[in-house]
């Protein structure tokens, strides 16, 4: 019997381009839709591990991410239908300018029939919106907009401008809502983005004081729903994780996590037993051991002092059992890390190596990865890199990812014995095999 049809108002967030606020709109329109007593369910587009978290803090329901190149288009379709129909509204926050990127955040938006909020930072700017919203129409037609929702109006005199630059615009687009100046709202950055949630200590208090300002505009009203038919049928994995247990670090030291590659270690029979290693807490029992990626070079003292997790994953390893360790979990298997500001921290010492911050960005985009192990021959693990380190690693290089846009060397995997370790942050459903033999799991 197949699946019904769903439908669910919805709005897209967008703008020209980063720094226009999208992050603090969106998670404003959650808390404001929240607290009118509606289920929301919040998306983010791209391979984004922090901007989530405070999606998820503002909506009070976990976010998934929305990438088009990872996930594919059945994935990221059956993700929405289905929490359509679980929810009041949904809300999807894009990545960048709106048409920037291959695939894009216009890309996902036509795809799923939302109509763009377009949030255009006005500082500085008057009647000009209007042709920058026009602009962003123009570009492609097809596309459903809602409005402008103009960010750092300084006054109601410049908001009366910004309005009439929007009738001006051909088609004239309706300026939804103009928030005023306040530096409060502004959400704490750093190298690779947002601070994450739990370290910003009034978070609720600046998400209710925007979500109050919010509310006496348009938006306050919920949008028109969106058809997004029948889901997709799911895609069936082969269980050959089935009896394993795989020990995850999960704190803000190792937070990026797609909630997906969670979903499919446990699809393929797995169970997973979280730890936190600034908690000092040794490894669960477990077959395979998985160090995802995160800030542990903001943490170098308290993981240098959490020599009972260090121990257990030396003695992991030196029993020959599978690790995975990507980006920040690779550079906690090195010897040492040195921060930003030149201190350094002895980490576990199991990959022979040193790890150093960088003031530039290192390395950043998609890129896919083949790995020979047994049962994963054929299989291209899609992945995405996105990190300031530089990393001198003792260990044999085992393959390179391949970039998707140029030719330049991709990512370097790193294998010793049962350890296999990069930069790069893997997005599991994309190569099912790859990930089983990755934690030691049955080729067939």
């Amino acid at each position: 019997m197949s699946e019904a049809s769903y439908s669910c108002p919805a709005l897209f967030i967008s703008a020209p381009a980063s720094g226009h606020g999208k992050t603090t709109i969106t998670a404003a329109l959650a808390r404001l839709y929240r607290r009118q007593g509606k289920r929301v369910t919040v998306f983010k587009t791209g391979p984004d591990f922090l901007d989530p978290m405070v999606l998820e803090q503002a909506s009070g329901q976990p976010v998934a991410n929305l990438d088009l190149w990872m996930a594919g288009q059945d994935h990221v379709r059956r993700q929405v239908a289905l929490a359509a129909a679980q929810s009041d509204v949904l809300l999807v926050e894009g990545v960048m300018g709106l048409y920037d990127g291959e695939p894009s955040s216009a890309d996902l938006a036509q795809l799923l029939g939302i109509p763009v909020v377009a949030v255009i930072n006005a500082r500085g700017m008057g009647q000009t919106i209007g042709a920058l919203a026009q602009g962003l129409l123009a570009y492609r037609p097809e596309l459903k907009f809602a409005g402008v929702l103009a960010n750092g109006v300084a006054s109601p005199r410049h908001a009366q401008m910004l309005r009439q630059g929007l009738q001006h615009a051909r088609p004239s687009v309706p300026l939804l809502s103009g928030l005023q100046r306040d530096l409060q709202f502004a959400l704490p950055e750093r190298h690779l983005g947002l601070v994450a949630a739990p370290e910003i200590a009034d978070l609720d208090a600046r998400l209710d004081a925007v979500a109050e300002r919010m509310s006496a505009t348009s938006l306050a009203n919920l949008p028109a729903p969106v058809d997004f038919g029948t889901p997709p049928a799911e895609r069936s994995f082969p269980r050959l994780l089935e009896g394993k247990t795989i020990a995850v670090a999960r704190d803000l030291a190792f937070s990026f996590i797609y909630t997906a590659n969670l979903d499919l270690l446990q699809q393929m029979g797995a169970t997973l037993a979280f730890f936190s290693p600034l908690a000092d807490q040794a490894l669960p029992p477990c077959d395979a051991v998985w160090l995802p990626g995160g800030y542990p070079e903001l943490y170098l003292q308290t993981l240098q002092d959490a020599q009972r997790t260090q121990s257990s994953l030396r003695e992991h390893a030196a029993a020959g059992k599978p690790l995975y360790a990507e980006c920040g979990g690779m550079l906690f298997l090195l010897e040492t890390i040195i921060g930003m500001d030149g201190a350094s921290g002895r980490m576990c010492g199991v990959l022979p190596g040193q790890a150093a911050v960088q003031p530039r960005l290192q390395g950043l985009g998609y890129q896919t990865l083949s790995l020979k192990l047994p049962g994963a021959v054929g299989e291209h693990l899609r992945c995405h890199t996105f990190h300031y380190s530089r990393a001198v690693v003792g260990a044999e290089f085992m393959a390179r990812g391949e970039r998707l846009f140029d030719s330049s060397e991709g990512e370097v995997v790193y294998r010793r014995q049962q350890i296999t370790a990069s930069y790069l942050h893997a997005w599991f459903r994309s190569a099912p095999r790859t990930v089983a033999a990755l934690f030691g799991g049955a080729t067939a």
